[in-house]
């Protein structure tokens, strides 16, 4: 139904040893425009200002989740039941499901305030995106991937493989981040984890003779999180970025002119929906006008496009439960500072909104993650965990 390679192309990749692709519509997706931006954006953002190598790109992810894909539709048990067109939904929902992420990620989302998910969505289906071209020259319905993305619960078990609690975007991910991070607690047992697995018509199961892996990965999750994900240095390097986009954002809409190539970002904060300027921007041109900024006449510009160049980044304190105001106010009365509180490790979630991992007894009958397992049930009571931080400028 969907022509095939006449030779199966290969990427060499240092989890998989090799990205496999053999259909003709993966590989010019992977050659359009949108999918190659994601070379010039990293995965892990301010993340390599704590491990100097991570600086792999969201590109790496997006092929890595893609052969998660394949190994699932190979290896999986149950796989055959996903039609021939779910199967390559499936596939091109892998490889496309961040092509929204802006530059430096969530720094760009938290000022845009439009999530990356609903992005990719929007770009997958612009007429005039080299997506939706490919997409519709072979008889793929883009509103259809799009829907995958935005969870609409079309193609139920497609949707669970991409997104959920146990999914081939996290797998990919937190092993790689752990590669290039050096992390050794974020290895998983991919291979175990997928054997594991048990695709039905209307669900994806975890068999019970596999728990161990779940409960490992489940485990490096956290330390990843914890560790890695929400490293306080790395989240001073973001709010440097945050500082400097709110700056331009209040600068411009004040129409006070800013003495740098800022076209494309400020026609996006103008609009989210202008997605051939959103497709300009990336870490690269990002920085290009950062450099330009470290001779502007503002002094925030000025400042903080500095710091990012030379990592002068925000420090910052840790509060407790038991901080008072006399402790806290001289951090308050710094020029520049945040407050901020936010979840800083979540393993997994019990009741919160989203499904839970479904286990597959011996006897046939079907628990939850979190009543079949005693580690996973009080690793979710005691695994959500509230950071207040105030994070502050040292003139």
């Amino acid at each position: 139904m969907f022509k095939e390679l006449k030779r199966t192309k290969v990427f060499r990749d240092p989890l998989y040893g090799y990205v496999e692709v053999k259909y003709e519509v993966i590989e010019k997706l992977i050659d359009s425009k949108e999918v190659q931006r994601l070379r010039r954006i990293r995965q892990l953002s301010g993340v390599n200002m704590v491990f100097q190598t991570a600086e792999h790109s969201r590109f790496c992810h997006a092929l890595g989740t893609y052969q998660v894909a394949n190994l699932v539709l190979s290896h999986v048990e149950g796989a055959s039941l996903l039609t021939p067109y779910e199967q390559i939904l499936f596939l091109i929902s892998a490889l496309l499901h961040d092509i929204g992420h802006g530059p430096y990620s969530h720094a760009f989302e938290n000022i845009l305030d439009v999530r990356h998910e609903e992005m990719s969505a929007r770009i997958i289906t612009y007429p005039n995106s080299d997506i939706y071209k490919i997409l519709v020259n072979h008889q793929i319905n883009p509103n259809d991937v799009a829907d995958i993305i935005r969870k609409k619960s079309k193609y139920k078990v497609v949707e669970k493989l991409i997104s959920s609690q146990l999914d081939v975007d996290r797998l990919d991910y937190l092993a790689r981040d752990a590669y290039f991070t050096g992390a050794t607690y974020g290895n998983i047992d991919i291979n175990r984890l997928l054997r594991s697995l048990i695709i039905t018509k209307d669900d994806v199961l975890v068999r019970a003779s596999g728990i161990h892996s779940v409960e490992s990965y489940l485990m490096s999750r956290y330390h990843m999180y914890f560790q890695v994900y929400y490293h306080p240095v790395a989240r001073a390097y973001e709010l440097l970025l945050e500082t400097i986009y709110l700056r331009i954002k209040d600068l411009s809409q004040n129409n006070i002119k800013i003495n740098a190539n800022l076209e494309d970002f400020l026609n996006v904060i103008k609009d989210s929906n202008n997605l051939d300027s959103y497709n300009q921007i990336d870490d690269s041109y990002v920085a290009g006008f950062i450099k330009q900024l470290v001779k502007s006449e503002d002094e925030i510009l000025n400042k903080f496009a500095n710091a990012v160049l030379n990592r002068k980044l925000f420090s910052y304190i840790e509060l407790d439960e038991f901080a008072n105001l006399a402790e806290i106010k001289p951090y308050l009365n710094k020029k520049y500072y945040y407050y901020e509180s936010s979840v800083s490790a979540v393993a997994y979630l019990i009741s919160k909104g989203e499904n839970e991992i479904q286990i597959l007894l011996p006897n046939n009958t079907i628990t939850t993650l979190g009543k079949y397992s005693k580690i996973i049930e009080a690793l979710a009571n005691q695994s959500y965990k509230e950071v207040k931080r105030i994070y502050y400028f040292k003139d």
